[in-house]
């Protein structure tokens, strides 16, 4: 691990940040963190799959995802490294169907066909949620569309359920009615997601100092957000276009907040990762503990 270098030398470093739907991005700016000793170069990703596979190719160094995007990765042997963990309600990981749909819970979902992000945390709700009920994936018809066309295919009834997130889930439920069958609080759902860095810019030491002080920020941005809901909702609306509507809705139930990356964290993601396998949505078994550092644990538990 390269020796830290501290922020104030740090002037002349560009660190590439991945984000969704302005919100990391919104989230810093709002607890006025933003103020960075270094270049940060946002890109914006509409789900944590294509997000992660910027970050393995190397055109981003750290990026933010629900609990799923990198179990998909590391099957396919990307070169990541999970760096921190945060917590968030699990009644947003929805799946929602039409205000006149004849489903009225996941019971009836056999046969189905239901539109999520492959690779997304939706998609591994969705599992949860068939598994809940003594179904798989091979019951249902998995139709696997990122946000922006699901959710015009939703519109037009071309799918009979949405398997989502926030915003896109406060988002359907003002612009559509969306109704919800089922969501993570009765799935086991573990409500976590991640900050995911690329190997080559964790062996960096200037862009590795970077990430860590990124990662502070990020950890009291949550914390703040928390408390200052309405400015949270405020700058996600003025980053994304989002109505405020949506955002202050989004934002009801609280953001995630930062956990330690710890053997209960492991545990949780490698019996998620099995499912997928068993599921036959994964191709091989792998060891979550392999993609995760721990490097910037003793700074973020003082952050």
């Amino acid at each position: 691990m390269p020796p830290p270098i501290p922020p104030d030398q740090l002037a002349g470093v560009t660190l590439r940040v991945g984000d969704q739907k302005g919100a990391s991005q919104s989230l810093l700016r709002s607890a006025g963190l933003d103020d960075f000793p270094y270049e940060l170069e946002w890109a914006t990703f509409t789900s944590g799959p294509p997000l992660l596979e910027a970050l393995s190719a190397d055109a981003i160094d750290i990026g933010g995802t629900g609990n799923t995007p990198p179990l998909f990765a590391a099957a396919a042997k990307a070169d990541i490294k999970i760096v921190a963990a945060s917590q968030g309600n699990v009644a947003s990981d929805a799946l929602v169907v039409l205000p006149n749909s004849p489903l009225q819970s996941r019971d009836q979902l056999r046969g189905r066909t239901i539109a999520v992000s492959k690779g997304s945390s939706a998609h591994g709700q969705i599992l949860q949620t068939l598994a809940a009920v003594g179904l798989t994936p091979h019951d249902v018809q998995l139709v696997f569309l990122q946000p922006a066309d699901a959710l015009g295919a939703f519109k037009q009834g071309a799918v009979d359920a949405w398997a989502l997130w926030d915003p896109y889930f406060a988002q359907v439920q003002l612009e559509s009615g969306a109704r919800v069958i089922a969501d993570g609080r009765g799935g086991g759902a573990n409500g976590y997601s991640f900050q995911v860095a690329g190997t080559a810019a964790l062996a960096d030491a200037r862009r590795n100092s970077a990430i860590g002080d990124y990662l502070s920020r990020l950890s009291r941005a949550y914390r703040f957000a928390d408390t200052h809901r309405e400015k949270r909702a405020q700058a996600w609306s003025e980053d994304t276009g989002l109505p405020i509507e949506v955002t202050r809705k989004a934002t009801e139930l609280g953001p995630d907040l930062p956990i330690p990356l710890d053997a209960e964290v492991v545990r949780s993601q490698q019996e998620l990762a099995d499912a997928f396998v068993t599921a036959e949505e994964i191709p091989r078994r792998f060891t979550f503990a392999d993609y995760v550092d721990n490097r910037f644990a003793s700074r973020l538990a003082t952050a």
